[in-house]
């Protein structure tokens, strides 16, 4: 509970002043213009705490846009406050833009399953609720079938000494963060979260998948 409570006090201290809340469920122009060229598509990822999962998926060649929110849940236009309550059943999420022609969908499965643990149910070390679940939105057949085959793969080969809990479930509604969401990691660096959690997530990826980084 010490990081949960952290996170808190932070976001309390760095942004109470300037939060605006935002109840867009869609990205900006520029972000949908990406999605809809051709060749980028988009899955909507959950790994614990948008922060972690911004930072690291922002590192990779291929990835277009990174955008941090709530998705799979039952409340419209939620609020961070609202999600942290538990009582809307959104995750937290990220939108993550992609060209498959510079890195796959298997490698962002790769990426997603070697940053957080997919065993602990609504739980990512010391951030624990309902919205840090695992979870995989796909948008597409193909990406449903291929993380249903990544995940028994992972299973089949006892990667993980317990059984993977990660919910894998058609995409329905992204909802967009607050501004003070966005680029936390790069902007918030020095803040005892980042280099507590953040910190070694974004080191693991860049020594295990270096030939994936911008």
């Amino acid at each position: 509970m010490k990081f949960q409570f952290e996170k808190g006090i932070v976001w309390l201290l760095l942004f109470l002043p300037f939060v605006a809340c935002s109840s867009e469920s869609m990205h900006s122009k520029n972000e949908k213009n990406l999605a809809m060229t051709h060749s980028f598509d988009t899955v909507t990822l959950g790994a614990g705490c948008f922060w972690c999962s911004e930072a690291v998926f922002q590192q990779l060649e291929g990835v277009g846009s990174v955008i941090s929110g709530y998705s799979g849940g039952k409340t419209k236009n939620p609020t961070y406050r609202e999600v942290c309550s538990g009582e809307t059943g959104h995750a937290e999420v990220v939108q993550v833009v992609y060209d498959p022609e510079k890195i796959s969908f298997s490698q962002l499965l790769e990426i997603f399953f070697a940053m957080h643990d997919p065993t602990t149910l609504n739980q990512q070390g010391a951030d624990i609720g309902t919205q840090y679940r695992s979870v995989i939105f796909y948008h597409t057949e193909k990406q449903h079938q291929e993380a249903q085959e990544f995940i028994a793969k992972l299973t089949k080969e006892r990667v993980y000494s317990d059984p993977i809990v990660t919910e894998v479930k058609p995409f329905t509604v992204f909802y967009k963060a607050e501004d003070y969401h966005m680029d936390y990691y790069s902007r918030n660096g020095n803040a005892p979260y980042c280099q507590m959690v953040i910190n070694p997530k974004v080191k693991k990826i860049k020594l295990k998948f270096s030939e994936l980084l911008k």
